[in-house]
C-alpha cells in the first residue's frame, strides 16, 4: 500500500492527498515532520515533506510524486495524455508554486503565526503576488477548472496555494487577489466544497492546535 508521510496542515501534502483520494486509491498516512535529523533525512533528503513511500523506496517533491501517482496508479486522470495539454497544465501548476506560492509564503509567518516579516519583505511579496495572480488570470482557462474542462494537477496546486495566498493578501494588504477573476473565485469555492477537499479540511483542523503547541515550543 502507498504511504503519505507528512502532516495534514502542510498544503503540499494535501495536494498529494487529494490526488489520491480522487483516484480512489488506498494508503495509509504516516505522521512525519519536517527537520534534519538523521531518522528525517533518510526518509527525505531535505527533510521536508510530503514523501510518498511505495515499494521500492520513497518519493519527495510535490510535482515528482504527482506525476508518479499519474503513471503508475489507476484511477481518474489528472494529467491529460496529450504531451501539448499536459505541458499546459504542467505549466499552470508551476505558475501558481512559483509566482503565487513562493511569494505568500514568504509572508505566512505573519499572516498565520504572528511573527512579524520585515516590511521590504511583504512589500516584495505584494508585489510578486500582484504579477503572479495577472499571470494566472491570463494562463488559466477556469472552463470552469483551471486547465480546462476537468480537475488536473493545477486544480491541486490552485486550491492549496491560491487559498493561503487570498489569505496573506486579506490579512497583511488588505487585497482581494481574485477581486477581478470571477471564474477563478467561483472554483475555488466549489473545490473547497467538494468531499474529499471538506475531509481534508477537517483533517486539517483537527490538526492544526497540535501543530501550533509545536511552532510555539520553537520559539
Amino acid at each position: 500500500m502507498l504511504k503519505l508521510y507528512g502532516f495534514s496542515v502542510s498544503n503540499y501534502y494535501n495536494m498529494v492527498k487529494l490526488a489520491l483520494l480522487e483516484k480512489g486509491l488506498p494508503f495509509e498516512e504516516v505522521p512525519f515532520y519536517p527537520d534534519q535529523s538523521p531518522e528525517t533525512l533518510a526518509i527525505s533528503p531535505r527533510g521536508k515533506v510530503p514523501v510518498l513511500g511505495v515499494e521500492q523506496g520513497f518519493i519527495n517533491e510535490t510535482s515528482v510524486i504527482l506525476e508518479y501517482i499519474e503513471q503508475t496508479q489507476p484511477g481518474p486522470a489528472l494529467l491529460p495524455s496529450d504531451p501539448f495539454q499536459r505541458a499546459e497544465v504542467l505549466a499552470l501548476a508551476k505558475e501558481i508554486e512559483l509566482y503565487i506560492e513562493l511569494p505568500a509564503r514568504a509572508c505566512f509567518a505573519e499572516a498565520f503565526f504572528g511573527m512579524p516579516v520585515p516590511e521590504a519583505i511583504k512589500e516584495k511579496s505584494r508585489a510578486e503576488l500582484l504579477l503572479g495572480f495577472a499571470s494566472l488570470g491570463r494562463h488559466g482557462k477556469f472552463a470552469p477548472y483551471v486547465a480546462g474542462d476537468s480537475l488536473s494537477v493545477a486544480d491541486l496546486y490552485f486550491l492549496y496555494s491560491v487559498s493561503l495566498a487570498c489569505a496573506v493578501g486579506k490579512k497583511l494588504f488588505d487585497l482581494d487577489f481574485l477581486a477581478g477573476l470571477p471564474a477563478a473565485k467561483a472554483l475555488l469555492e466549489r473545490l473547497e466544497q467538494t468531499p474529499h477537499a471538506q475531509r481534508i479540511a477537517a483533517d486539517k483542523d483537527a490538526a492544526m492546535p497540535g501543530f501550533l503547541a509545536m511552532i510555539a515550543s520553537k520559539k
